[in-house]
Order: C-alpha cells, then structure tokens, then sequence
C-alpha cells in the first residue's frame, strides 16, 4: 500500500485515510493507495463497514493538476473508484475541508456521506475549461437532479455542508469529532442494514426527464451570457444530458470523451495556465515570505467619490473599520449614498442581508476631519489624477499620519516616485491602482516605488489579498503595466477610424474576440473626460513627429464624455448603459479624414485584431525587457483580471505564444514599413521570435 494511504481498522469499521499533504491530491501514488486499501477492506474478515478520511486541513481538494497532460502512470482514477464503488461492505466518505473534483467524485463513490457543518463539496473543472472526468457529471444528476447538476458543476461553485445535506449530496452533518462520527455513522448503517447504495444504479432523478431535450436547451440559452466564448460549459450540458439520456456506462464514456477533448484544447490549457499565473503572480524574489508585515487594523480613504467610495468598500467587505475623507460635506454624503446604493443591490440579489449591510456601513466612518488620518494603518489617496494634487496630498499625509503608517495613491498613470518624494518618508509611499468599479474588479497594481521598502511591499501585496483582491506587483513607468498596453490598444483603435473603421466595428471585433466590450464602450463607461485631462497634461511633452489623433479630444470639446452625459462614442437613450452608433460621430469622423488626406478605405476584422493586439503584445515584451513586470505571466493576469481579457485565451502574452510570436513579430515588421515606427518590434520579441521561443520558455529561463 501506498504510503500516502493507509488501512486500519477500528472495531469493526475499517478506515481509509488518506495522507498527501498540503491538500490530499489525486496523485498517482494516492490512486493507488485507494486502490490497494479498498481491497484491504473488502478482504478483511473482521471489517463490516469503512469509512475514508484524510489527514489534514482538508478531504481530498481534487486531481492533481500538474498531472494534466501528461502520461497516466498507475492505476486510472476510474479503475480506483470503481473498486471503492463495488465494494460488498458499505463505505462512508468522511468530509472535512473541502471535496472537490475528484474530491467530490471519490465521495460520490463511496455508498453514504457524512460532513462536518464548516465542509464545502463542488465541481469546479469548469474554472480550468475542463469537465468533472470521473463520473461527476453522470453521477451528480442522479443524487441531486438534472437543475442542481447543471448549475452546480457549469458554474464550479462550492456548496457548504448544510445546503449539500439539503440536496442529497450529504447524508449526515457531523458535530464534534468526525472520525469518531463518521465510524459511528458505519455501525448504524450496519446495525439497521442499510443497502449499498451506489448512485450510478439511482434513477428516480432522471428518468422523469428521458427523452426531453427542451430542459438542456433552455438551461444553454439561459447561461449564453455568462458562458459566452467558453467551451467547457456547454460540452457539461451535453454530458448531463447523456446522464439522462444515455446507459451509466455509455455516459461515462461520453463523458471521458468530452474530458479528453477538452484537455487538449487550447482554452483549456489556457485556463490551467492562468490558475498557476494567479499563484505565482504573489511570488516576488526580492521581498522574502517573511518580510514582516504590517498589521492593518484600520484603513483611510481620501476622496469619496467613485474610486474612493468602491476603495472603501472593499475594507469594509474585509471587515477592516475604514474612514471616509473628503473635503466638502455634498461630495462626501453623495459618496455615502453611493456606497449605500451599491450594498442595497446587492441584497435585493440575495448575496447580502440586511444585517450584513448594516454592518459594512457601520464599519464606514465618513468624514472631514483630517486629522484621523493619523489614527490609521493604512491609507489610501483616491484624488483626481494631477500631479500638484497628489504632491499636495501627500505632503499632508507625511504630517498628519503616523510614522509606522502606510501612504497609498490609487494613481492609475502617475510617478509614484513624485509622489513619494514630496513626503520625508518614501520607503512607507507605494501605489495600489484599484481598477473601476473598485469593489467588484479584483485587480490590484501594487506600484513598487524606487525606495519603497520591502516591508511596505509585502503589507500592500497581503493587503490585496486581504481585501479579496489580486494584487500585481510592477514598476514606475508611464501607465504601470495595464493601462501602458492598453494606450496602444486605445491609439491604434482612433487611427483605424481615421482610415476608414467606425467605432461600432472596432467594438464588435474586440467583443466576438472575448472582451467584455471594445475601447470606445469602455471609454465611454469610464467618462471620456478622464483620459482627455491626461492628454492635455502630456500635451507638451509630446514629440512633434509622433502621429497623434485629436478625434477623442473632439468628442470631448463637444461635451460628450460618455454614458454620464448621455452621449460619447456612442449615444445612450433614457439613461440606457446600452451604446447606439450615432450619426453625429459618423460625420465627425468622416470629416476629420478628409482633413488628413486620408482616403477612407474597408478595414477587415482580421485588420482589427492585428492592429490592435499585437502592439499589447509588443509592449508587453518592452515591459518585461524593462523589468516593469516580473513575468509575462503577471501581465497576463493584469489583462484578465483588470481589464475583462478573456480567460480561456490566457491573457495577451499567452495569446502570443498560441499563435506564434514569429507570427507576431512578422507582423509589426510589416505594420512598421506601413505606419511608421511606433509598430517597431521590440528587441525581445524580435529575439524570441528569430529562437523560436515562447515569452513562457523565457520566463523558464530555457
């Protein structure tokens, strides 16, 4: 028997235990080890029953993913669960932590469940564009019925032990000791004869539903929102409809079928791409795990308006009492009234009860005093985006907040070192851009100063987390790393409407791409006028001979700043979120390329995605070269996570490597000889090209 998984008997119970830290992994050597002590258990005379447990924080959490791709050694997870199943002597799978995937699927074959109240059971292969491969989306169906499976293994979200009872997922919650429970639970199932129950003989779940096909096809019409672009969901769909539908048998294979399908798939590798991304993006070689970190048992916000207010939500979500400043009483109750606003939707959706609200907005203390700064651990500035404001800003803070406190500006394009360099401590400055809305976007840019101390770097990053967040750490460039790429997407886009693109196309090639809109939307939602005050502050320092369009500048000087006023790129009807294209710009547009001399001509979509992706992909290779990033993979999760790039593409530096930075850099060669310089590729997406390799080979050091 495997190390990993151990048998031994208690009485007349025999127990499987499965030991694989940190979280019991369905390795090879665990598949094994299951394997072998199921068969302990039937071949043991003085066993009448058995139950599985796990060492550990958690139950079995699920298949181990550095396994995927690559060859199976030992014995399948199938042919282990199978023995578990069939086994003539009932077994209990005793839950702790967390059962999910193969977690799920291994308790899902055993005969009875039990759980302690604080376990959670789910499918989450969704998460990685892939399907519950052993057995899950044939078995789930027959204990829960065909709507809980659906919605349970499309969306991967846990469920905790309470409401697992409730659907039949669970037999029985344990209170107290779950070992000792769970072999209690054994010995009643054998002293009141309880049948081996398997659930792939259960049937009075689906056989209702034989033979309807309308219930699968409303369930793929009602998720066609959230689901847009992923494959995986829908390939469930099919595979709960072959539960229904098809003989146990011929479902699993069906089922395998789609699992092998999926696996070899590029979304999918895209996907378990992005999960390691997201771990390593918290990896930071410099700042040690046990850099110190500073307790944060009270937050600041200065500025109550949209950022602000969403900053502060976020603290008080993370349970954190923050203060809310600002520095007249009408801009800090709108604020307030905002915050309120955003919690009470949320309640009426049922993700928050009135008590809860009550309790985030106690934990808000608006105000004007300034001087309680200085009662805070942590605080963040969320003014507007000028210089001499922020400088101004913090200078006050260096007065007024403790010496041991934190200084964070929320600039999203700002020198965090100009910043920092008008207090007397620059080591306690750093930048945290929180992307908009800031209490439902997950991104953080932790923005590492020149002289930022590694202890403020490691608070910011634990803070992120603390917050629910992702926290990214880069360097003090123009733009950070997101907006730095998203300014050649944005430039690119006004010059395709200056030669012959409108902006409706522009926006439908990017959406049908992935992206949950296309730049004139998105400029749109945040309010034109932002990025035009920055324009004007960058006027003079611009270089006479780099091409510039003023198309943005005028629909500004038109007073359209977007969705706030009505009108933008696009026109908003009766307060509509909803863009509709809109002559008046149609004309502007037309009017301005004639102007430039610039015959209008049809532009391709396959133009579109060219034009405006592969500059990203290029100016992330100029990020890493600078080192403004650590990896291409934290760009990635920047673009994921901040800007809504679609995860089952893995991000822009991912979608390079899939099709080729030669591809790539062939390209912007091209693109250069065409539209000048600003598409010269850079040196080490030129060098990466000519070798053939990837920016993930790179990162590897190969």
């Amino acid at each position: 028997m495997s190390e990993l998984v151990t048998y031994s008997r208690d009485g007349d119970i025999g127990v499987i235990t499965v030991n694989h830290p940190p979280v019991n992994a369905l390795s090879v050597a665990v598949r094994q080890g299951l394997k072998d002590c199921a068969e302990a258990l039937e071949n043991d005379p003085k066993a009448k029953a058995g139950i599985l447990i796990c060492e550990g924080r958690t139950f079995i959490a699920g298949a181990d993913i550095t396994e995927f791709g690559k060859v199976q050694r030992g014995p399948t997870f199938h042919q282990a669960l199978n023995i578990l199943e069939g086994l003539k002597k009932p077994v209990v799978a005793a839950i702790h932590g967390t059962a999910l995937g193969g977690g799920l699927e291994t308790a899902l074959c055993c005969h009875y469940r039990c759980a302690v109240p604080s376990a959670q059971v789910g499918l989450p292969e969704v998460k990685l564009g892939l399907l519950p491969g052993a057995g899950g989306t044939q078995r789930l169906p027959r204990l829960v019925g065909v709507p809980i499976a659906l919605d349970m293994i499309t969306t991967g979200e846990p469920i905790p032990a309470a409401q697992a009872q409730k659907l039949g997922v669970i037999d029985k919650v344990i209170e107290g000791d779950l070992r000792a429970g769970a072999i209690a639970f054994a010995k009643q199932l054998v002293q009141e004869k309880k049948p081996l129950r398997k659930v792939r003989d259960l049937e009075d779940k689906i056989k209702p539903l034989r033979g309807n096909k309308q219930i699968f096809d409303d369930y793929r019409k009602s998720m066609a929102h959230r689901a847009r672009g992923f494959e995986a969901p829908y390939a469930i769909v099919d595979c709960i409809d072959a539960a229904v539908n098809m003989p146990f048998d011929q479902g699993i294979a069906f089922e395998q079928k789609g699992i092998a399908t999926l696996m070899a798939g590029l979304q999918s590798q895209a996907q378990r791409y992005m999960f390691f991304a997201e771990r390593e993006a918290a990896k930071i070689p410099d700042v040690p795990k046990d850099t110190p970190v500073a307790k944060v048992k009270r937050a600041a916000v200065l500025g109550a308006g949209t950022m602000g207010g969403g900053i502060a939500m976020n603290f008080a979500n993370a349970g954190i009492p923050v203060y809310l400043l600002d520095t007249a009483k009408e801009q800090l109750d709108r604020g307030v009234d905002i915050i309120r606003k955003n919690y009470t939707n949320t309640m009426q959706k049922g993700r928050l009860t009135q008590a809860e609200l009550d309790r985030r907005m106690a934990l808000i203390t608006p105000t004007l005093d300034e001087k309680v700064m200085g009662e805070a651990d942590f605080v963040v500035e969320a003014v507007f985006e000028e210089m001499g404001l922020k400088k101004e800003v913090f200078a006050k803070l260096d007065r007024i907040c403790r010496k041991d406190a934190i200084m964070a500006t929320n600039t999203s394009t700002l020198n965090v070192d100009e910043i920092a360099a008008a207090t007397s401590r620059p080591d306690k400055v750093i930048g945290t851009h929180f992307f908009s809305p800031a209490n439902v976007m997950r991104l953080v840019e932790v923005v590492r100063g020149r002289k930022s101390s590694k202890e403020t770097i490691a608070t910011a990053m634990a803070l992120s987390k603390t917050l629910g967040k992702i926290g990214v750490l880069v360097g003090v460039c123009d733009g950070f790393v997101g907006n730095r790429i998203l300014h050649q997407r944005n430039r690119e886009a006004n010059f395709l409407l200056e030669e012959g693109a409108l902006p409706e196309q522009v926006d439908k090639v990017l959406f049908d791409f992935g992206l949950p809109m296309g730049p004139f939307a998105m400029g749109d939602m945040a309010g034109l006028d932002v990025s035009w005050r920055i324009r004007k502050g960058q006027a003079a320092s611009r270089p006479k001979d780099e091409r510039y369009s003023t198309l943005a500048d005028q629909v500004c000087e038109m007073g359209r700043y977007g969705q706030k006023t009505g009108a933008g790129w696009f026109k908003y009807e009766g307060g509509s979120r909803t863009p509709v294209p809109d002559p008046l710009i149609t004309k502007l547009i037309e009017v301005e390329s004639k102007r430039l001399g610039i015959a209008r001509r049809k532009i391709t979509d396959e133009e579109i995605i060219a034009r405006l992706i592969y500059p990203m992909i290029n100016e992330g290779a100029k990020i890493l070269q600078e080192g403004m990033a650590l990896r291409a993979s934290d760009i990635d999760v920047i673009w994921v996570y901040g800007y809504g790039w679609p995860k089952y593409r893995g991000g822009p530096m991912f979608y390079g490597d899939s099709i080729g930075l030669n591809n790539v850099y062939t390209a912007m060669k091209k693109f250069e000889g065409e539209f000048g310089k600003s598409f010269a590729p850079a040196p080490l997406l030129e060098k990466l090209a000519k070798a053939g390799k990837t920016f993930q080979s790179h990162a590897a050091g190969a």
